[in-house]
């Protein structure tokens, strides 16, 4: 049963304040969504949706639940370091932009800005601690917090809404078995399990709607970021299917991505574009979220890998792809942008050179070679520790990757959009030790 409580006696002002813990000095604030009074969820008790499984909202009240011990939230406070204590890292994410990113650690969590790298906010837990998903909201100072580790600061089945300016959970979501990912929206929490998927409105934590799946222990999901489309991706209920919700237009769409397994994808903000990667590894493919259509495939390799990451760039202009042969592929894509309605001509031309560069040009033998000869291969690479897992996305800085690695490793890389080639390291950090930075 997906149970909610409500854990405080207040929710968190819709408008976070300029000083929130979270914001980066570069950057304006990002609204916080429109959480409520509990009291006006009380009067959504029991109008969720029911699905086959009869996995029913209720509502309970227990106002002083799992506050820390240290609710002190000052940025410059809290950050402290200590060399004798170095976490162990359970979980990374990137935020909804790109421009931060939180560690999820086995004694709390913390909060990283991307460009200027540096550790803006951090809270360690007295007890246990362990945190095995924490997703940002933009850079509001509302979390998603779940348990992990061998000593979870909460249990593995409950998904916490955490509100740093109040230095404590303000809710709980809870669920019948472990919890896979969140993904979160200005307006929506979506919440994945092994076969299951709650979508959830943010005003009121009120169930909108449940999705089952094919068993997803990697809890893919992904979701647009733009307010006025919700699109949301997740696999089907068989083998290497996807199913796009498209909420606006009430559409719901399956295609089959792949024949194995799917391993991991990625959607633009708009939800218009999705690539997808299986458990082979050896190719990726890029759809229309609308009608399902194939627009393009490359090659990320000949042999068999686990794609860990996959991001678009803000132009959909870019593809990074990370696995654990230790190399980080960019793709050039050239989808048609015209026909999906945006406007991703600029730094098109560089694109395009990039993609034909790629692209080997043997088709007078393609009936000879072997396929993979005839495939679009990564515009620029670049190599990392083999064997560690790593997540990508596109810097706010033009042509520039951020890494960051299950190691501690952050990275920023800039590639060449013509030439191509190997990736030139710009910057590297230990985040686990900030002190460790060459």
């Amino acid at each position: 049963m997906a149970t909610l409580t409500a854990v405080s006696a207040s929710w968190p002002n819709p408008n976070p304040s300029p000083n929130s813990t979270f914001l980066s000095q570069q950057s304006q604030p990002e609204q916080s969504p429109a959480v409520q009074d509990p009291t006006a969820m009380r009067q959504h008790q029991g109008t969720g949706l029911s699905g086959d499984g009869g996995e029913d909202e209720s509502f309970s009240s227990s106002p002083n639940h799992h506050t820390v011990q240290s609710p002190n939230s000052n940025l410059r406070e809290v950050v402290s370091y200590s060399t004798s204590s170095i976490p162990s890292l359970l979980h990374i994410s990137f935020n909804q932009d790109h421009g931060c990113f939180a560690a999820g650690t086995d004694n709390g969590f913390r909060i990283y800005n991307c460009d200027p790298f540096r550790e803006i906010f951090r809270r360690d837990f007295d007890r246990g601690g362990g945190i095995g998903v924490v997703e940002m909201l933009f850079r509001c100072n509302i979390l998603a917090l779940v348990g992990g580790g061998p000593e979870p600061q909460y249990p593995l089945n409950k998904v916490m809404i955490w509100d740093d300016h109040q230095s404590r959970c303000i809710g709980e979501l809870s669920f019948r078995s472990e919890v896979r990912a969140v993904k979160l929206r200005r307006d929506r929490i979506i919440v994945v399990l092994e076969q299951k998927i709650f979508l959830y409105n943010f005003a009121d934590l009120k169930l909108l709607h449940q999705i089952e799946t094919i068993a997803n222990p990697r809890g893919l999901c992904a979701v647009s970021q733009l307010t006025a489309s919700l699109v949301l991706v997740c696999p089907g209920l068989q083998k290497g299917q996807v199913r796009v919700e498209h909420y606006a237009s009430r559409r719901t769409k399956f295609f089959a991505a792949h024949d194995s397994r799917l391993a991991c994808f990625a959607l633009t903000t708009d939800g218009q574009l999705l690539a997808t990667a299986s458990t082979k590894g050896t190719l990726v493919r890029i759809f229309n979220t609308s009608d399902g259509t194939r627009l393009q495939e490359v090659r990320r390799g000949a042999d068999r890998a686990e794609v860990y990451s996959m991001a678009f760039s803000s132009t959909a202009q870019w593809l990074a792809v990370s696995s654990d042969k230790g190399t980080v592929h960019v793709f050039g894509l050239k989808v048609n942008s015209g026909s999906l309605g945006n406007d991703k001509s600029h730094g098109a031309s560089d694109a395009n050179l990039a993609v034909a560069s790629s692209g080997l040009s043997l088709s007078f033998i393609k009936g000879v070679l072997p396929k993979y000869f005839s495939s679009e291969w990564s515009v620029a690479q670049f190599r990392l520790h083999e064997g560690s897992q790593y997540i990508v996305a596109f810097g706010h800085q033009k042509n520039t990757v951020v890494i960051l690695g299950m190691d501690g490793s952050f990275y920023r890389c800039q590639f060449d959009p013509v030439t191509g080639g190997e990736m030139t390291q710009l910057e590297y950090h230990n985040f686990l030790k900030p002190e460790e930075a060459f």
